[in-house]
């Protein structure tokens, strides 16, 4: 599987990314610059967490704007897999390519530890390796994580069956309506959310929960 992993002034789980794409699907990922206009032929650009541009004037908002975007912009539309993570999600938001706005957690606090996800959609190339309802692990590690949407796109959300994953009531770690933590966009080729999947990989942090996600593409892609 070959894969992109776009890196902005700012992002800092860019090797995260990169270290588990490679663990996941045997192969190295590309990184490619901001300022870069064009994209070469892969099956998953991801955009990863951290903060770019320092989070000024709105998390994922300049970020958005940089030459890079139109290219993925181009991709998703023909179908290519984009997986936005943390920063990655705020970004997708900015851009259009995802519905709703990452608002600041609920208690205005920076927030760095595990929670649990239900998944709430395993009809999807990122999520088919889980089952719906399965309840996995995953770190978060963020300050504007808080999702928030008017009415009718929840509604929309819900009866198309494209909310991913929900944190479970009792962890929700930064009051995102519904407890919303991750979604797809409507030819479910594009998954934004905000828990860290790429930190759960491998034993040797702890588990595997995170994995499933990487695996999923992998086998839509074979």
């Amino acid at each position: 599987m070959k894969s992109a992993v776009i890196v902005f002034p700012g992002s800092n789980r860019e090797r995260d990314m990169l270290y588990a794409l490679e663990k996941t699907t045997g192969h190295k990922a590309i990184a490619v610059w901001h300022q870069e206009t064009s994209l070469p032929d892969v099956d998953l650009i991801v955009l990863p967490g951290g903060f770019s541009f320092g989070d000024y004037l709105r998390t994922g908002a300049i970020a958005g704007l940089s030459p890079i975007m139109n290219a993925v912009k181009e991709k998703a539309a023909q179908g290519v897999r984009v997986l936005g993570v943390c920063n990655g999600f705020q970004i997708l938001a900015e851009t259009g390519l995802l519905p709703g706005i990452l608002l600041r957690n609920a208690h205005l606090k920076f927030v760095c530890k595990e929670v649990k996800l239900e998944v709430a959609s395993a009809a999807s190339d990122f999520t088919s390796r889980y089952t719906r309802g399965q309840i996995i692990r995953c770190p978060v590690a963020h300050h504007d994580g808080n999702y928030f949407a008017d009415d009718a796109t929840l509604e929309q959300l819900e009866a198309e069956d494209r909310i991913a994953f929900r944190y479970t009531a009792e962890t929700n770690p930064n009051g995102s309506i519904r407890n919303i933590a991750g979604i797809l966009n409507e030819k479910r080729n594009v998954l934004g959310m905000m828990p860290h999947p790429e930190n759960l990989i491998e034993p040797a942090q702890g588990g595997t929960d995170g994995r499933g996600i990487f695996e999923s593409v992998l086998e839509a892609i074979a």
